[in-house]
């Protein structure tokens, strides 16, 4: 019987050690990679850099570059040169410019498009297709993106679509980044341990479409990412609202007006902070960055 996202769930509770010699995808599939951010429970804190940088050149060694794109698309850029899209709506702005990863969802059409670039490599979608959760495991290079499958519900609590969304992690640069999607429900514990340890967690806070702010602050509190980066907030209040439910939640909170920064495991924050970026279409005006600028860790 092939694995699921689910099963290898139920395996890492019942006991990691499985994870250490990698999981196979199905009958006559390659054995998959195990995942560090399931394996490793920990990581180093230090300082935080962010700046202005070009999404056409890739950041520093050892390092990835989160560029906030628009609603709850994020460029995600390594150092080896990979670029990876979230919740890929189709544009990105007037640029010329093919990532060789796009992650989807179809909470709403701002999420997913119909007609990807034909010329993306590797297009993934995170909902379910004839009752089949979506299961990705996708190696470039360093690179591991997999899912985890969460559930989805119609407009104002209406019919549940199991599968219908799905967390996706983006591993790399010894990096766990975790992109909610359009998150429906709190995860349970199998999907909490699927998930793993996630270094940087992308989260949708609207407080209403998706989750409660007190749910979505339930979530933060369990996963206890060294970084938060807020999304789906439509509203300048709305996002307000989250971010006071942080700081009383002991989350430091930083809002430096950029919509990228570069971040690596020597140089996450020591205390769990919420970074604030601001969205922006990706423009040809961008190429060749700016000066960085550094941060102090929080007390």
């Amino acid at each position: 019987m092939p694995f699921t996202i689910r099963s290898v769930a139920a395996i890492v509770i019942a006991g990691a050690a499985i994870l250490a010699t990698g999981l196979a995808g199905g009958a006559g599939a390659q054995e998959r990679r195990a995942s560090h951010c399931i394996a490793i429970a920990d990581a180093a804190p230090g300082i935080e850099y962010l700046h202005h940088a070009s999404f056409t050149e890739p950041p520093e060694p050892f390092s990835v570059r989160l560029r906030y794109i628009d609603h709850s698309m994020f460029l995600i850029s390594t150092a080896s040169g990979v670029d990876m899209v979230t919740d890929y709506a189709g544009y990105l702005g007037p640029v010329d410019f093919v990532p060789e990863v796009v992650t989807m969802n179809q909470g709403h059409s701002t999420h997913w498009t119909a007609r990807p670039d034909p010329r993306i490599p590797h297009v993934l979608p995170g909902w379910e297709v004839g009752g089949v959760a979506a299961d990705h495991h996708l190696e470039i290079g360093e690179v591991l993106v997999r899912n985890v499958p969460t559930d989805t519900r119609g407009g104002w609590g209406g019919e549940i679509r199991q599968d219908g969304n799905s967390i996706f992690v983006f591993e790399a640069e010894g990096l766990c980044i975790g992109h909610l999607g359009h998150l429906h429900h709190e995860p349970d514990d199998m999907q909490y341990a699927a998930l793993g340890r996630l270094d940087i967690v992308l989260a949708a806070v609207d407080g209403g479409l998706t989750l409660d702010h007190a749910t979505m602050f339930r979530i933060m509190e369990r996963l206890r990412s060294s970084i938060v980066v807020p999304m789906h907030w439509f509203g300048e209040s709305t996002l307000q609202r989250f971010l006071a439910g942080m700081r009383e939640g002991g989350f430091a909170v930083e809002e430096t007006g950029s919509h990228s920064m570069e971040v690596s495991l020597r140089t996450l924050p020591s205390r769990p902070t919420v970074m604030v970026l601001r969205p922006a279409f990706l423009s040809s005006g961008e190429a060749g960055g700016a000066p960085g600028l550094e941060v102090a860790p929080a007390e």
